[in-house]
This record gives C-alpha cells, structure tokens and sequence, in this order.
C-alpha cells in the first residue's frame, strides 16, 4: 500500500457540521480553507451555484464529494477534470428497508386497516413467492435483494449493465423494462433519474403492469408521471403504490394523491438524518484515507452517465 499523505480538505458551505470535520480528521485528512485545498466535502445538496462558485475560485481541487447518491442537481458541473464522488451505496440499507417496508404495507392493505374506524374484512396478498421486478442494479437493488431472500420470490433486475446479481432470477437490459412489468405482483423503482429515466412509468406502463400489483418509489418522484399515476390509482389500473417520493416534492396539501386509498406515502425518509449521518462520515473517512493513499474512491460520479 502507498504511503499514506495527509490530503488537505475543505468543507462547504461553512460552518460545517462537527461531525463532518470529525470524519475528515479521522480518515487522515487537514480540514483547510478552500483556497488550499486539494479535495472538497460539498454538504449543501441544492447548492448548485454555490459550488459552481466556489470551484471557479479553486481551481486546484483534484477531488469533489457529494452528500447524497442522487446528484441530478450536480450533473451540469460534473466533468472529467476533476474525480466526483457522491452517497452512492451509502444509504443501501435504509432505503432498501423502507422499500420492504413499504411493498408488505401496500400488499396486505395496511394503509386501508390504520385508517378504518370500524371491523372490516380481509384483504391483500402475501409477498412469499411474489414475483418482483426491481428497476435498478445498484446498492440499494443489492441490499433489497438480500431482504428479499426469506420471502423466496422471483425477481427480476432491469439495470444498464447486465450482469448476474446475488439473489437475482433474471436481469435485463434497461431497454427492456417494459417487459419485466407484465406479471409482476411488485415492482420497485430503484434507480438513478437521468434524461433517460424521467417519466419512465407514464400510462402505458401502468396500464401493462396486473391490476392487483404495487408499484413502491423510493428512487426520485420525477421516474413517474404523476397525473397517469393518479389515473391508474383512481380507476384501479394497478393495485396501489407506495411512494417515498414524488412529483412534485414535497407534495402539497390537497394533491389527488393524499385522498387515494391505495396510495401510501411518506417524506422522503428511506434515509433520515439519525441514519445518514454516521454512514455519510464513514464514507467520507473512507474516502478521504483513499484519496491519500492514491486509491481509487468509493461511489464515483461517470460523467457521460450523469450518475
């Protein structure tokens, strides 16, 4: 292994969280002025102008760490002169949890038990032998997979780059999402947004998907049209969705969505921060001990990708 060198690091915007500083320090990095520094720790994750800004005035920085995985507000600066990192693969666990979550709610009917006021009937289906098809071939498809083991379904992973995954039946093409919807009792959105993935459930997909399966988001709200899916829900084109995210976000007060029955909805919390941020200062010890060593980063950002 290289020697280790102690990489002279920013952190942005100011005042920086203790705990950032913390994870820094401990992975064997100087916390330095921007003017000085060779790697930056960017927090803000809409700040697009401000680290715009600040990159121009520091041209030298040789490295840029993003706080989340989703870093479409970032794309347009994204380039090859420098290495850009981001959460990608922090969070896996968590979201993957919360989407679990979130299909058994949506597949047995919880959502229509907690808000009856009186005895009422039995409803849903079970996930145990389900057939699933997860849209995404990243950290967080990989941690939902070993969720799902237990339930022994079917599943099928549609992802750019097609390689065998643990826990995976099939894995598709990206191309060929259309037919792994036709079948499945659960699909789940897991993948990054991109020009290519905005809307990529609209009507027609909703209208190929059984009429009795769910569709769980904890992606991004812009993967689906919302005014198709409030249709689909409205006439029972599908069984119910489950979203952690929406279109728009946060949802307003009054949107179709909030009045649906076999709609289920929370705010964005896949990822809280009690959750994210020791996971977060693991990744940034991780990489900035990297960086130090001359060793390739962790969730590195392809340019051409956006992702």
């Amino acid at each position: 292994m290289p020697s280790q060198r102690a990489p002279r690091v920013a952190v942005a915007p100011t005042p920086p969280a203790d705990w950032i500083l913390e994870a820094v320090v401990a992975g064997g990095g100087h916390v330095v002025e921007p003017d000085d520094a060779e790697a930056l720790i960017w927090t803000d994750p809409r700040d697009v102008d401000g680290l715009e800004a600040m990159l121009d005035a520091a041209p030298q920085v040789e490295w840029v760490q993003l706080p989340y995985a989703g870093v479409e507000e970032f794309v347009d600066l994204v380039d090859d002169r420098r290495v850009w990192t981001c959460g990608k693969g922090v969070y896996s666990e968590p979201v993957a949890e919360l989407a679990l979550a979130l299909a058994l709610a949506g597949m047995r009917g919880l959502g229509g038990y907690f808000a009856a006021d009186a005895w009422s009937g039995p409803v849903g289906r079970s996930l145990h032998g389900a057939r699933v098809t997860v849209l995404g071939g990243g950290g967080i498809t990989e941690s939902l997979l070993q969720l799902l083991r237990p339930f022994d379904c079917h599943v099928t992973v549609v992802r750019n780059r097609v390689q065998e995954m643990d826990g995976a039946d099939d894995v598709l093409e990206a191309d060929r999402y259309v037919d792994a919807l036709p079948g499945a009792d659960l699909v789940v959105l897991a993948l990054a947004l991109t020009p290519d993935t905005e809307g990529i459930i609209g009507r027609g997909e909703l209208e190929s998907m059984e009429r009795h399966a769910w569709l769980v988001n904890v992606a991004r709200g812009r993967h689906v049209v919302t005014d198709d899916l409030v249709w689909a829900l409205q006439n029972d084109a599908i069984g119910g969705a489950a979203l952690d995210v929406t279109d728009p976000e946060p949802l307003p007060a009054g949107h179709p969505l909030w009045g649906l029955g076999n709609c289920l909805i929370t705010p964005h919390v896949g990822n809280t921060p009690e959750m994210g941020r020791p996971l977060l200062a693991q990744r940034i010890s991780s990489n900035v001990k990297r960086f130090g060593h001359d060793e390739p980063l962790l969730g590195p950002i392809d340019p051409d990708l956006g992702y």
